[in-house]
């Protein structure tokens, strides 16, 4: 008997709004360096790897973080297949994308669905869980992973365990919303609940049958927008109407709950999402004070606190139970029982079209990456890092000028109808409304300063005539 192919299924739509000022809307948590190097989501890819037949992963993410999620597989030298969202609709359709996806090469492909940013620790029994996962998705169960309760948590879902099924494995009795306190006691003293993770298992096609069954209209605009995908610089683009068009559900309602081939399996591993600070704090090192203490961090008489730092020193005296988080433009002072509520801060800097929600101090773009080093009435300096091979599109502004300034490397730079080539020291102009480019064609990093001035600086002020990675 041919055995399953296992296809990771990653999700990266998340947003992270409680673990903001690091996380941003276009820069998420999962791909965040909480620890140098390491972001949420290599981890999960790591974690994955050399699991038993195990295939290359299928990444679903958004429009604005592909190439985030490219860069991470590229990092690891994964080669995997980047599904990009063109509208978030929940869960169920972005499993459904990566379900048509895998059975394209593997009718019998089993999925392993992951969050991109949760935190697992305990390979030995995460592998035997998911060898065990793949017997029962083999004989058509949908499979969620069950986390034994450690309290009465009330920011996550719990799930009710049936009739056994096999030893240790269970179907579903039914699923709870996240609970208030009493409920969850209640649920943690009966010993029969576990915490719902948002891990599943099952064979590409039985998820499909089962979506076709329970939510018909997610099958049909799912199908459809795979049916007519395009495929650009590596990047799998469901057709943008039939997603429009599609309903927006999380797997749990769309088909868990409804489904009788529901199954759950205990996953004995510490196990976190990572969702707020009191959660980084619990899963990070801490000092004999049980403090976490970050980059240029400083504590004294401080007591379970969590410190971040990503630009400068950060001192703190005599504080308990609090998160401090700092980077180059914002600063949070927040304590551990109340960082669930981070949220309303972002939605407020929203509210008030502040930059600080959405773009990090360092913006990530597929060439490079720029920040902000002074910024005033009608004028901004950037620092600008073209990665070898990389290239700025070919684009003109309206309503700014641009001098830059060449401090490291050697840039091809395009300035209407002529092309120089600038190393250290050297300087070109680009007026308002002239076509330029910067292209690297080295195999160091290109590092300029760049002056804008004008009337209007916002990003938006840019009109793209050509550009390598299919921005438009």
């Amino acid at each position: 008997m041919k055995k399953s192919t296992l296809v990771p299924v990653i999700l990266c739509g998340g947003s992270g709004t409680r673990l903001w000022p690091l996380s941003r809307v276009a820069y998420p948590k999962q791909f965040v360096e909480f620890q140098k190097g390491q972001t949420l989501f290599k981890s999960t890819l790591k974690r994955v790897a050399g699991l038993s037949n195990v295939g290359n992963p299928i990444v679903v993410c958004n429009k604005d973080h592909r190439f985030l999620a490219k860069r991470d597989l590229d990092d690891l030298s994964c080669h995997g297949s980047i599904i990009v969202e063109p509208v978030a609709k929940n869960t169920a359709p972005a499993i459904a994308l990566a379900a048509f996806e895998a059975v394209k090469s593997d009718p019998d492909a089993v999925l392993l669905i992951l969050p991109s940013d949760h935190s697992i620790e305990g390979r030995t029994a995460f592998v035997k869980a998911v060898e065990d996962s793949v017997l029962l998705a083999e004989s058509s169960y949908l499979v969620t992973f069950g986390i034994r309760p450690t309290g009465p948590e009330t920011g996550f879902g719990y799930i009710e365990k049936g009739d056994p099924i096999s030893e240790g494995n269970f179907k579903v009795k039914r699923f709870v919303e996240k609970p208030v306190l009493a409920k969850a006691k209640e649920m943690l003293e009966d010993g029969g609940y576990y915490w719902n993770s948002g891990m599943f298992v099952f064979k590409a096609s039985c998820y499909l049958d089962a979506l076709k069954s329970f939510a018909p209209e997610i099958f049909d605009h799912c199908r459809k927008a795979m049916k007519n995908q395009t495929v650009a610089n590596g990047f799998i683009s469901p057709n943008s109407d039939a997603m429009g068009e599609c309903p927006s559900n999380s797997i749990d309602y769309a088909v868990m709950e409804k489904t009788a081939k529901a199954a759950v399996l205990p996953l004995n591993v510490v196990w976190n999402d990572l969702g707020a600070w009191n959660a980084m704090h619990a899963v990070s090192e801490k000092d004999t004070d049980n403090n976490t203490q970050i980059g240029d961090a400083l504590s004294i008489s401080c007591v379970n606190c969590y410190i971040h730092s990503s630009s400068r020193l950060v001192s703190a005296i005599g504080m308990r139970d609090v998160a401090i988080v700092e980077t180059s433009d914002a600063v949070l002072v927040a304590p551990l029982s109340r960082v669930q509520e981070v949220k309303n801060v972002v939605t407020k800097l929203k509210e008030t079209n502040r930059t600080e929600a959405v773009l990090p101090p360092v913006v990530q773009r597929p060439w490079g990456t720029y920040e902000s080093i002074a910024y005033g009435e009608h004028y901004q300096s950037k620092r600008i890092i073209v990665n070898p091979g990389g290239a700025l599109s070919l684009q003109l502004h309206h309503r700014r000028s641009e001098h830059w300034t060449v401090v490291r490397g050697t840039a091809e730079i395009t300035v209407g109808d002529k092309v120089v080539t600038c190393s250290a020291n050297e300087s070109v102009y680009i007026p308002a409304e002239t076509v330029h480019r910067l292209v690297n064609r080295t195999h160091i990093p290109v590092v300029i300063i760049e002056v804008q001035c004008g009337d209007y600086l916002g990003e938006d002020d840019i009109v793209r005539i050509e550009d390598i990675y299919a921005r438009s």
